[in-house]
């Protein structure tokens, strides 16, 4: 396995490097749906890491955000989970909250993480079992036992029944739940349907960090399912994960009409 999380992390970081070469240039973007960016070099990375994973392993079946959804990928004991560049808003703006998620799947579970985020010089890298790593450093996820004053990636702080701490918020929800690997936020957190290929390395990492990520309801990520989305994602210490959970339960459960 650490030979095929290096393979990966390699084709990870050569496809970073093709978005890194079109950062900040003038390049072509539109909308698939009000409010859902993309542009062709999401188009291009994701053609080139369809290729190179591929090759990697070619029994494992492909879910992609910029890739039509298949059926047959249900029928497949692994398979890559994709987001050529999660983050793509920040990625057209010129910010570099952007990554490249890539993530091997076995039997539902993620089993190799990376995210690749070059525009900050960041290679995030996880094991199942074998802990993360950032740029070959180990982490240690954040140990917050307190939900009052949790840092949390945000633009700006609502008016809660909480004090939460403002820390950076990159456009990239893969790269918010990273942050709480590294203790750089010990909360992140979103209450809306999202997709399989927003998280599954992400939510990797921070767990082989020794944090948790879990849906807005606190129930486990599964992915591959026929319905490739999960309800929101709570990533965050240990120590308040249960608390946020609670917190958020009332609201989470509004949104669902439950």
């Amino acid at each position: 396995m650490d030979d095929l999380a290096a393979a990966i992390a390699a084709v990870t970081r050569e496809a970073g490097q093709l978005a890194l070469a079109h950062y900040q240039t003038d390049f072509a973007r539109w909308e698939k749906a009000p409010g859902d960016p993309v542009s062709e070099v999401d188009l291009a990375v994701n053609k080139l890491l369809r290729a190179r994973l591929s090759a990697l392993l070619p029994d494992a079946g492909w879910l992609s955000e910029e890739t039509a959804d298949r059926p047959d990928r249900l029928a497949c004991e692994r398979l890559w989970v994709v987001d050529p560049i999660d983050g793509t808003r920040d990625y057209i703006r010129g910010r570099p909250g952007w990554a490249v998620s890539v993530a091997l799947v076995e039997h539902g579970r993620a089993v190799i993480g990376v995210l690749d985020a070059p525009a900050r010089d960041e290679v995030w890298l996880a094991q199942a079992g074998r802990g993360a790593t950032l740029n070959g450093r180990a982490l240690a996820a954040s140990t917050r036992d307190t939900l009052n004053g949790a840092r949390v990636p945000t633009d700006a702080l609502p008016k809660m029944s909480i004090e939460l701490t403002r820390v950076e918020k990159p456009n990239s929800i893969a790269l918010r739940m990273a942050m709480v690997a590294d203790d750089r936020a010990d909360l992140a957190a979103t209450l809306r349907w999202g997709h399989e290929w927003d998280i599954a390395a992400a939510a990797l990492i921070a767990i082989e960090a020794g944090g948790l990520a879990t849906d807005a309801l606190g129930g486990a990520l599964v992915f591959n399912k026929p319905s490739p989305q999960a309800f929101g994602v709570i990533t965050s210490s240990r120590g308040i994960h249960a608390a946020a959970v609670d917190w958020l339960s009332e609201r989470a459960r509004a949104i669902l009409g439950a």
